[in-house]
């Protein structure tokens, strides 16, 4: 029976340094599916192994369904193997001297089902990840991707009340990497499994998601479905690290109604959706996704005229780079035809609603 997941004010404090995990705090209904995004170092597998009962939190609570698992202050600290929860890693960690299904019913002798019951639940699984004809096969036999399915099968078979998933798929090839990333979530939704999982890949966060949050520097900064995430960023480095990689700097002239007016200097003004409080006269930095930057479209406001840089042609898609009021910007336009040529002139637009206006607090695209 799959449980929720509550963490609350988690903190992990190694020996120096700032906390690796910094007053966590989020809930994941049971039948979740919640995908902890965020750069190298910002605590998301420390907080996932906390959860697991493989590091120990110095504060917070954590709880499987009703049962307290971790608190520090109270003294509770029960151990990974009495948490009832499957784990995936990053590499395949299956036993390479075993069967497919001597791998996937390993774990089931280990809770005293056996026979019968057994063969059936092995059975089930292995048809819910696809590998029902390779059962009897060497494990070491397999591709990647299907090595990494027998993992997610053995994690799975018992049915725990949570499923914990580091980066499972980073160690795959691109291609497969794709396949199983949109099976993974198809396959837990038909389980109704609790998950958690972990990656910096905002495509896979998207996929999988139910809800991503976004981490940085130990702090959980936003959580929410993942259209909130594209299209409502809590702060400048939620929508950079999300792919809102354009930024143009400028001073708050005014606020009208959900959107702020911003002089971008040289008698130039831009209006952008206001995330965050912003004073008139304060500091302002907008985030623009490069296919949100709409090259020889016009408007009524926020219309401006680039010149063509450079371009990326690359089948599907074209990336230009160009310059707005001295600032290069990207743009990327889907199609298999370039359009516009280097050195030229162009119109360009950016739409009020997905140009997204926040304190500036500096560029966050060296952190990333």
């Amino acid at each position: 029976m799959s449980a929720s997941l509550d963490v609350r004010d988690l903190r992990k404090q190694f020996s120096t340094g700032r906390p690796a995990v910094d007053g966590v705090s989020f809930n994941v209904p049971a039948g979740e599916i919640a995908v902890l995004l965020g750069p190298s170092g910002c605590g998301k597998t420390t907080t996932l192994r906390m959860v697991a009962g493989l590091e120990h939190p110095t504060a917070g609570e954590i709880s499987i369904g009703e049962t307290l698992v971790s608190a520090p202050a109270k003294g509770v600290l029960v151990s990974p193997r009495h948490r009832d929860i499957g784990m995936v890693f990053q590499s395949y960690a299956v036993w390479p001297h075993m069967t497919v299904r001597q791998n996937v019913i390993y774990p089931l002798r280990h809770r005293n089902i056996r026979g019968a019951e057994a063969d059936r639940m092995v059975a089930e699984t292995l048809e819910l990840v696809g590998l029902k004809e390779y059962a009897t096969r060497p494990v070491v036999s397999l591709s990647g991707g299907q090595m990494q399915r027998v993992a997610l099968a053995r994690s799975l078979v018992y049915r725990p009340q949570l499923i914990l998933l580091d980066e499972p798929l980073s160690n795959l090839d691109a291609k497969l990497r794709l396949r199983l990333r949109d099976d993974l979530r198809v396959i837990l939704k038909q389980t109704g499994m609790t998950a958690l999982y972990v990656t910096h890949d905002q495509a896979e966060a998207v996929v999988l998601g139910d809800r991503i949050g976004v981490m940085r520097d130990g702090k959980l900064l936003q959580l929410a479905p993942p259209h909130e995430i594209y299209n409502r960023p809590a702060d400048l480095f939620v929508a950079n690290f999300t792919g809102a990689t354009n930024e143009l700097a400028g001073k708050v002239v005014s606020n009208q109604g959900e959107h702020a007016i911003i002089d971008l200097g040289n008698g130039a003004q831009i209006a952008a959706l206001r995330l965050q409080p912003l004073e008139p006269g304060a500091p302002a930095r907008i985030a623009i996704r490069p296919e949100n930057v709409a090259l020889g479209a016009k408007g009524d406001r926020n219309a401006f005229s680039v010149r063509i840089l450079d371009r990326r042609y690359q089948g599907t898609q074209t990336v230009y780079d160009v310059e707005l009021l001295g600032r290069k910007l990207e743009s990327l336009e889907l199609g298999t035809a370039a359009r516009f040529e280097p050195g030229t002139e162009q119109s360009v637009y950016l739409a009020p609603g997905v140009s997204w206006a926040f304190n500036d607090t500096g560029s966050m695209k060296s952190e990333q």
